[in-house]
């Protein structure tokens, strides 16, 4: 879940898939038919970072509930990149209180050069360890 303010009203959003798109549409000032609201407690939005084994593969993405998104990538539950590569490891994560902020640091560093990804990796796990039980 997370907390989104439009026309001055504050949301409370599940960020399950339809409601991703739907917050990236808004956050990209973009109308959407999507709207799956609930009443929920406000949680903060976080960018991170997965990688495989071998850390050769760098996945990144937005959400509300990280501990729930690496179990996802890491039990193969999201079919797809993740799934195709064996993204199991998360390796960096950010927080942010609103979803704009988030997705535009999400847009940045996927536009980055992949050295620049390691380096920031590096500069807060090293050792690409996997920081999953961390925020389980």
């Amino acid at each position: 879940m997370t907390q989104f303010s439009n026309d001055k009203k504050i949301y409370n959003i599940d960020l399950i898939c339809h409601c991703e798109k739907f917050l990236r549409q808004q956050a990209e000032g973009r109308r959407s038919n999507l709207w799956v609201a609930y009443a929920r407690k406000t949680i903060l939005l976080l960018y991170y970072m997965m990688t495989n084994k071998l850390n050769t593969v760098i996945y990144a993405g937005v959400t509300g509930d990280l501990a729930k998104r690496a179990y996802e990538h890491k039990n193969k539950l999201v079919k797809g990149f993740t799934s195709k590569y064996n993204i199991t490891k998360l390796v960096y994560y950010e927080i942010y209180n609103n979803i704009i902020d988030a997705i535009s640091r999400e847009k940045q560093i996927k536009g980055g050069s992949r050295k620049k990804k390691i380096d920031l990796i590096k500069k807060e796990n090293s050792e690409f360890k996997d920081l999953s039980p961390e925020v389980s």
